[in-house]
């Protein structure tokens, strides 16, 4: 008789029914993992599943749990159903998020506080369900996706770019106190892929007759520009592959062009170089666009603003 057949590794992967989270989860089924997708609609989003995979209904390294990271409920019944089906998961990818432009005077309080129950306090309650069983089994790893936002705080998405931000010190912090256990963390900083988060999936929140309207359509162009010049999904999918080999209790990593280029800039440069780069990259006028003499008209239509792009 040969050597018993080995179970294959578990994979936990929110936001897996589109963008990086789906062509990440068909990668690692294809390399032979055992593919845990959670998501909001697991229908929906494991019929897409099957049809790039060519998994069958029954096959058992394919399985969806619904998780609704803003509903404390469904996050408890997810970590229950991972459980059930997996036991403490080898790695579970805190993929899913969602974005708003948008500069910070015109996005609702609402939509700041959206942003930061799904990006951030979703997937700490998620992490902290699945934390005893990882720990009890002495190993895992948990990944985190970060983006430019978490590297420097970028206009127009101040809200997206904050929890962000937020999400990488707990990463951070998260390493310390888990690495005694077995447990690893990786950060991966994901550059711009060509998903539906740059495109029809993120609202915009802009007044067209306020003082950033001028800005904004700026910064907008700009961006819809780089979009056509993304690389596909399937390209991040392969670099997550990669990650989940890491063994060191903490790892940082920067996926795409993009995000290798700003983390760079951000440990070579003092900040306000760093400020200036950002600043002219997405076309933002100088400082002085507002300073005025005593009784002079401000600078506040789009218009006069305009001619203030360089």
């Amino acid at each position: 008789m040969g050597p018993p057949m080995r179970e294959p590794r578990s994979v936990v992967i929110t936001g897996a029914s589109r963008g990086l989270g789906l062509a990440s989860a068909t990668h690692l089924y294809q390399q032979g993992w055992r593919v845990v997708a959670a998501m909001r609609s697991p229908d929906e989003g494991l019929a897409r599943l099957r049809a790039a995979t060519g998994a069958g209904d029954d096959d058992a390294r394919l399985l969806g749990v619904r998780l609704d990271l803003d509903d404390s409920e469904s996050i408890a019944d997810a970590a229950r159903a991972i459980e059930r089906h997996i036991g403490a998961p080898d790695v579970l990818v805190h993929n899913a998020g969602i974005a708003a432009a948008g500069f910070v005077e015109d996005v609702p309080m609402t939509v700041w506080k959206q942003i930061f129950s799904t990006n951030l306090f979703g997937a700490v309650a998620l992490t902290k369900a699945l934390l005893p069983s990882m720990r009890a089994a002495g190993h895992g790893r948990i990944v985190v996706l970060s983006s430019a936002g978490g590297i420097s705080g970028m206009p127009s998405v101040s809200a997206y770019s904050a929890a962000k931000g937020a999400l990488e010190r707990w990463a951070e912090a998260l390493a310390y106190e888990v690495a005694p256990f077995g447990l690893g963390v990786t950060i991966l900083v994901a550059g711009m892929f060509a998903t539906d988060i740059l495109t029809d999936k993120t609202p915009h929140h802009v007044d067209p007759r306020g003082p950033y309207a001028a800005m904004y359509a700026e910064v907008d162009r700009r961006g819809r520009r780089m979009v056509r010049l993304a690389p596909p999904p399937e390209r991040f999918a392969a670099a997550l592959a990669r990650a989940l080999d890491d063994r060191a209790p903490f790892a940082r990593r920067a996926v795409g062009v993009d995000a290798r280029m700003l983390l760079l800039l951000r440990r070579l440069l003092p900040d306000r170089a760093l400020r200036l780069v950002i600043r002219v990259a997405m076309g933002l006028p100088r400082r002085h666009l507002q300073r005025r003499k005593v009784g002079e008209t401000p600078v506040s239509s789009p218009s006069d603003a305009s001619n203030q792009y360089g």
